[in-house]
């Protein structure tokens, strides 16, 4: 069973080990386009910004039998590089599960979890944005939980994709999240 607790600093370095074992199976996959195939660990600027958002954004981290298995990260802001919504949003920065959880639904557990706390805060819009590179498996996966893409970006040649749900009104109320 997954459960879901406040996270904060104390967490960076189980975030940072989802990090790593997300990055070695996208590697194993011959999928590097999307973080390279250098552990989160090994690169310090990365570390930083792992260790800057659980200060800085709101921390949930999923346990399953006690474990860390997933982590996700929200702000009322968008990432730099995304521009704001025109109302009140809750921006998804991150979402990783540990690879060993894999297929478990602790993704989707993150994603309703975010979802109803904007719901419980009044808030309607939920935003992410994914790398958009190679299969497009990540865009489908969050179609797959209730987000319907919307605006295209490139960060130095990374290749993203903005998705939004509606969790007070529209066609994604009430939409359960799926694997």
């Amino acid at each position: 069973m997954t459960k879901i607790r406040q996270g904060g600093p104390d967490d960076a370095t189980a975030i940072l080990a989802m990090m790593d074992t997300a990055v070695a199976w996208l590697a194993a996959n011959g999928r590097t386009g999307q973080w390279g195939d250098e552990p989160f660990s090994a690169v310090p600027r990365r570390v930083a910004s792992i260790t800057d958002k659980t200060r800085t954004d709101t921390i949930w981290i999923a346990e399953v039998d006690g474990a860390p298995a997933g982590a996700i990260a929200t702000s009322p802001v968008p990432m730099p590089y995304v521009s704001p919504a025109e109302e009140p949003e809750l921006y998804i920065t991150l979402l990783v599960t540990d690879r060993s959880f894999a297929g478990r639904g602790v993704g989707g557990a993150l994603l309703a979890h975010a979802a109803g706390t904007a719901r419980e805060s009044g808030v309607d819009l939920v935003r992410v944005d994914c790398y958009a590179g190679d299969d497009g498996r990540l865009v489908d996966y969050y179609r797959r939980n209730g987000f319907t893409p919307t605006k295209t970006f490139a960060v130095e040649g990374w290749p993203g994709q903005v998705l939004e749900r509606r969790v007070l009104s529209g066609p994604s109320r009430g939409a359960a999240p799926r694997r």
